[in-house]
């Protein structure tokens, strides 16, 4: 089914002049003064568009983003550096968190951390299939091989047991002498892999995780079945 939809999308695009694609494009991303107001927008964005960028980046990405789907126009919007100041990235990202725990929006690493990358949940299993943990049921371990530290896996092991945990919490139940350096080290290595996943955020509290397969229980099924479904193996 994937595959057709982008072979029709393909010969559609062929077959557009471009001010017809810059046109669609406006309309699909939202940027054509109808912006992304409430969490059932937001949802029917995300599934429009598949996945999207919070912030724009610069050097400009060409990829559709949240925060220019909120405003409604892709004219002087904020970068994340410079996202601090501006009123309308406070409103977007209190959106965004809505939709990350109505679980209306996935969010995983990709080109920068900081800069969240949201996913559709019809996409986001297709996603996980190519960079997520081959076997989520067995908890992360040290060795010469592992890409997890130490502190990754006590870490791990908190957010199974206690999660969903802000960030302050899971730091407090490490211990006092865990630096908040090496504990975002630990997250961004348990996240790369799609082990954990931010679910919440508070001003209080920061960032709240949770593990993957509690959160989003049918991701690993759904993601081999898709999969397999939209790309048979041919003999």
């Amino acid at each position: 089914m994937l595959r057709a939809k982008c072979c029709f999308f393909c010969v559609l695009i062929e077959n557009m002049t471009d001010p017809e694609l810059l046109r669609a494009r406006m309309q699909r991303w939202r940027l054509d003064g109808q912006p992304v107001r409430t969490l059932d927008d937001a949802r029917a964005f995300l599934e429009s568009v598949g996945f999207c960028l919070m912030y724009p980046m610069r050097p400009a990405v060409l990829v559709p983003t949240f925060m220019g789907a909120w405003v409604g126009a892709d004219d002087k919007l904020p970068t994340r550096q410079h996202a601090y100041n501006d009123p309308r990235a406070k409103e977007a990202t209190e959106l965004m968190v809505r939709a990350l725990r109505d679980r209306a929006a996935y969010e995983a690493p990709l080109i920068d951390e900081n800069n969240a990358f949201l996913l559709a949940p019809s996409v986001f299993p297709y996603f996980y299939s190519l960079v997520g943990e081959r076997n989520p049921k067995q908890p992360p371990t040290i060795g010469p091989r592992s890409p997890y530290s130490p502190l990754a896996c006590d870490a791990f092991e908190i957010i199974r047991r206690r999660g969903p945990i802000s960030k302050t919490k899971l730091g407090e139940m490490l211990g006092g002498a865990v630096s908040n350096a090496g504990l975002d080290r630990a997250l961004s290595e348990l996240w790369a892999k799609l082990r954990i996943t931010r679910v919440d955020y508070t001003e209080e509290e920061g960032s709240v995780w949770d593990e993957l397969s509690r959160w989003a229980p049918e991701t690993r099924g759904r993601s081999r079945t898709s999969w397999q479904t939209s790309f048979p193996v041919r003999g």
